[in-house]
């Protein structure tokens, strides 16, 4: 292993003779070459910055338009109808040549036109009724706009071409924002409760709700968006209990295949893809995320903080307490923030309880994946002890959080302890080497469960939960991600994972024994292992915070399976959407499993709006729990009900007019003005006890009809109710969809194997429902056996 001075670029002795200096060509070398790297980057943004700051327009047009102008004054034409000579005569300095004035007039002209154009795009991407039109029945109107939109989006975008032109999103009328939580707790209270939320509701409307609304308008006038930076501190950055499980998510591997058994390999491939992906990140070559099937583009302000990203602990006092407990506290808070870094040339990786540096750059290019297999073997086959304290120190970002804030001031603010914390905080993100062997075998579920709960807490010491991401290496060569959710939303990290899959087999592969191809370069510095000096004290809060952190993954239950009996193509088929399909078989199963129903999270995304991120989604509703309710009695058409309100409240949270966000920044601005709302209050404090997310899966990046081995089941988080469920699902393709749940072992109500088997009831009552002749049984496993192999 190098050691850590190999890092300096020069080392000393003094001697009665004086100083002898020895300088170190390789590590003057290496920072040379870094330097570099550092300015073709700087050079690469400063050209897709102009790049980007001229679309839709192209610096190609600039010289289009100023020949044309040229081309017009040539034959003795004045296009610019007496413009050009008027500029010489409010220019400070003389431009005596005609010509030259008539190239400023025409650069002019042409930001002007740049200027209409992105305005224009963004009058048009403000416009949502196609949304709302039933599929297969496009209005003359919004044929029209996609004509338009076509013309003005331009052509060869970068991932931030679209930035610009993205509108602004609105501050809904609070009249209906309150009539539409309203109707979304009327199934859940009865006579007597609803009229008193209904006197709650007319008061804040009529009295405090005006003056909250008064400055949330004023926010959303200067601010680029008025729920994204406040969603950020107050739910995220700001909460106190442990990230993991509770915001942290996770991401699985391939279902049927592991390219590889060799751990090292496997993690020689996908770090190397993870650093390609990064790279056309940096390049900003990857295309904006656009709304499947159509032109519309997405916010892609998320992916900026992907890489050299994590989240520093802050302790709440003052004015930030009061948020929370309305206590004041005269102590100096510490900062709590996601920090993120331009560059960083390594990564950070974890092994039976050591913490390793691993440089990804050499003479100034990427290691190979044959390369990196060979640097993590060394650390595999390592045989050095851990520091003392060392080996579960990563048990401060996976416990309470204001413990881990103090401890990280105290111990680790100077000296090699913060050297060593700084290498892992700004790493490019983190590895973990794990020892034991996962996945899932189709005969058997709960290896897939094992597999689910590792990733999603591990040993609650051996992932730095607060990187943007971790990427887990089991035994067997299986591997999956555990995401920190501050920064960013999980379908931006997941299109990531899925370029990494999709390139790991299909484009890197591996030789017939299972190694990364390619060659090794013999003079590849090893890996350098990170020392740390960990007091008692600090030992103490190691401990503290594992204790903890073991207990809340102890209580977490998990669930994970897929269900191979149909897919979205057959719920397509029934003229259903499969998101709605799902949500009301969530609301069956859950009614069945608990016999209620119960307030209902569904996250939503709002990138069609500048840095937007989430609205949730209240699926249950009238229509759902009237359905629900009438299953067997003649309901077919009240399950088209339930949807289309479904798809309703979808597309109205995509748009702008949902409820939660709105009421969350007006609770904000209440505690700022430090006046009480009894009817926030109460709205804030009502139980999740069903939350949904769906997994996006990029179709473009997978061939499911050629290869159905090689898909992802997906990923999951935890659950947000202590008794309550968490449910993440994914339409794995047209014939398979996979569930996560999760739940608590504390609550005697809840039970994740229970709820799986009442998920897979009401799949199959609700297409029987719908279409009969297709609601015979068809296991898609039984006619591919060669899937039934292990995991």
């Amino acid at each position: 292993m190098a050691e850590a001075h190999q890092a300096v670029a020069f080392q000393f002795t003094v001697s009665p003779d004086g100083i002898d200096l020895h300088l170190s060509h390789q590590a003057l070398t290496e920072i040379y070459l870094s330097g570099v790297r550092s300015w073709k980057k700087r050079v690469i943004g400063l050209k897709n910055s102009v790049v980007t700051g001229v679309y839709p327009a192209s610096l190609s047009s600039w010289l289009f338009v100023v020949i044309a102008i040229l081309a017009t004054m040539y034959t003795r034409s004045d296009p610019s109808m007496g413009l050009i000579a008027k500029i010489q005569e409010h220019l400070p300095c003389a431009v005596p040549d005609a010509w030259c004035r008539a190239v400023l007039f025409s650069t002019m002209l042409w930001l002007l036109l740049i200027f209409t154009m992105r305005m224009c795009l963004k009058q048009l991407l403000s416009y949502h009724r196609w949304m709302f039109e039933k599929h297969g029945k496009m209005s003359n109107t919004t044929k029209v706009w996609v004509a338009l939109v076509r013309i003005f989006s331009g052509r060869k975008p970068l991932l931030y071409s679209y930035q610009g032109s993205l509108p602004n999103l609105p501050v809904p009328l609070i009249k209906d924002t309150v009539n539409r939580h309203l109707e979304s707790v009327r199934p859940l209270m009865d006579d007597t409760e609803y009229e008193r939320m209904t006197s709650l509701s007319e008061d804040f409307e009529s009295g405090l709700g005006k003056r909250l609304q008064w400055y949330l308008k004023l926010k959303a006038l200067w601010a680029t968006n008025y729920v994204s930076d406040w969603w950020e501190e107050y739910v995220y950055l700001r909460g106190r209990s442990p990230i993991m499980v509770n915001s942290n998510y996770y991401g699985m591997d391939f279902m049927y295949v592991t390219p590889t058994p060799i751990q090292a390999a496997r993690a020689g491939n996908s770090i190397h893809a993870y650093f390609l992906y990064r790279r056309k990140l940096n390049k900003e070559e990857l295309k904006p995320t656009r709304i499947p099937g159509t032109v519309i583009p997405l916010c892609s302000a998320q992916c900026e903080r992907m890489f050299n990203t994590t989240r520093i602990p802050g302790e709440e006092t003052g004015k930030e307490t009061d948020m929370h407990t309305q206590r004041a506290d005269t102590r100096p808070a510490m900062p709590y923030t996601v920090q993120h870094w331009q560059d960083s040339d390594y990564i950070a990786v974890y092994h039976r309880g050591r913490y390793f540096r691993l440089r990804m750059y050499h003479a100034g290019r990427l290691l190979s994946p044959r390369e990196i297999e060979s640097q993590i073997q060394k650390i595999l086959d390592d045989p050095s002890p851990p520091s003392k304290g060392e080996a579960k120190l990563g048990a401060l970002t996976a416990g309470d959080r204001i413990p881990w804030a103090k401890a990280r001031a105290k111990y680790f603010s100077s000296g090699v302890n913060k050297r060593s914390l700084d290498f892992i905080e700004k790493a490019a993100f983190f590895v973990t080497l794990d020892d034991d062997e996962q996945g899932g075998v189709a005969d058997d579920p709960t290896r897939i469960d094992s597999y689910a709960k590792s990733l999603l807490h591990g040993k609650c010491y051996d992932r730095w939960f607060d990187k943007s991401f971790s990427v887990v290496y089991f035994k067997n060569g299986k591997m999956g991600l555990n995401g920190e959710h501050s920064w960013a939303d999980a379908p931006v990290l997941s299109h990531a994972w899925q370029y990494v899959l999709t390139t790991d087999c299909f484009q890197l592969g591996y030789n017939a024994e299972g190694h990364c191809k390619g060659e090794v370069d013999s003079s590849l510095p090893g890996p350098q292992k990170l020392n740390w000096e960990i007091p008692p004290e600090c030992e103490e809060q190691i401990s503290g915070s594992l204790a903890v952190a073991q207990a809340l993954a102890d209580d977490v239950d998990v669930h994970v399976f897929s269900f191979e009996e149909f897919g979205k193509g057959k719920i397509k088929k029934c003229r259903v959407s499969p998101d709605a399909f799902i949500q009301l078989t969530l609301q069956l199963a859950h009614y069945r499993n608990q016999g209620r129903f119960c307030l209902t999270y569904e996250a939503s995304m709002t990138r069609l709006f500048k840095e937007g991120r989430t609205e949730t989604v209240r699926s249950c509703t009238n229509e759902s729990c009237a359905f629900v309710r009438a299953l067997e009695d003649v309901c077919r058409r009240l399950f088209h009900e339930a949807s289309e309100k479904h798809q309703q409240l979808y597309r109205m949270a995509m748009t702008g007019a949902g409820i939660d966000r709105h009421l969350f920044c007006l609770y904000v601005v209440s505690k700022y003005l430090q006046v009480e709302s009894p009817f926030l209050k109460e709205v804030l404090s009502e139980p999740w006890r069903l939350s949904t997310s769906q997994t996006p899966l990029q179709v473009e990046m997978f061939d499911l009809v050629n290869h159905p081995e090689y898909v992802s089941c997906g990923g999951g988080f935890g659950p947000v109710a202590d008794d309550g469920y968490g449910v993440s699902y994914c339409a794995l393709g047209e014939k398979m969809l996979s569930f996560h749940i999760t739940c608590k072992h504390s609550c005697p109500n809840t039970d994740a194997n229970t709820f799986g088997g009442e998920i897979r009831k009401a799949l199959r009552d609700l297409l029987q429902l719908l279409s009969p002749e297709q609601a015979e049984p068809r296991k898609a496993a039984a006619q591919r056996p060669e899937l039934k192999k292990d995991l």
